[in-house]
């Protein structure tokens, strides 16, 4: 929902790091550093219950170095569709694994915290599904000849793909896990809202898709 709203700060916060990364860096190699910080931040979560500062951390560092490679791309003119779908891919893993590592970490989860998160995995899937059949719809039309009609559906976009502007975005998502990791306990609610949101955020796209199709 904000994540167009906050482009200008978080460029403002991460573009001028970039001029002190080493020329030998290059921005696939952060993004395979984000996805072993968000690796590690599952593993620690799923063994260390309720001790969740370590797991903070490397949540913090996998979600910097996911704002920087990006931006290290731009800056270095070296943005490319691999480097946006390895990207997208160390996300998508990492968003899945981590609802699934804070339950098994949670001493008390039961088959109601199970269930929760079966139902947040879910909601992931279907989404993760609209996502990219739009982003099919979208490469479709950006081939017809009228632009006036296909301009009126577009977006800034700031991945590689399309992604079509819902209540639950990158942002979010990212704090609802910060939430997740710093209170384990709370897993089956927060996995409820997280889902409830998501479900919204499917709603909303499913209708522009009717509406561009229709």
């Amino acid at each position: 929902m904000f994540d167009i709203t906050l482009r200008p700060l978080k460029d403002g916060l991460f573009d001028p790091c970039c001029k002190y990364i080493p020329a030998f860096v290059t921005p696939s190699h952060v993004t395979g550093f984000a996805f072993i910080f968000g690796l590690l931040s599952c593993y620690s979560i799923s063994v260390t219950h309720n001790n969740n500062k370590l797991p903070l951390a490397f949540w913090a560092f996998n979600r910097s170095l996911d704002c920087l490679d990006g931006a290290l791309a731009r800056h270095r003119g070296t943005a490319s569709d691999l480097g946006g779908f390895l990207d997208l891919l160390s996300d998508f893993i990492i968003y899945s694994l981590l609802p699934i590592a804070i339950a098994q970490g949670f001493e008390a989860a039961g088959s109601h915290v199970w269930i929760a998160v079966a139902v947040l995995e879910a909601t992931f899937h279907v989404n993760n599904f609209i996502l990219f059949y739009i982003a099919a719809i979208a490469e479709k039309l950006s081939k017809v000849e009228d632009k006036g009609d296909v301009s009126k559906g577009k977006t800034k976009e700031l991945t590689s793909v399309m992604m079509r502007p819902a209540l639950m975005e990158g942002m979010e998502s990212g704090l609802m896990f910060t939430v997740m990791l710093a209170y384990p306990s709370k897993v089956q609610a927060l996995s409820w809202t997280m889902a409830g949101l998501v479900a919204i955020g499917i709603l909303q796209r499913t209708l522009w898709v009717v509406k561009a199709l229709g």
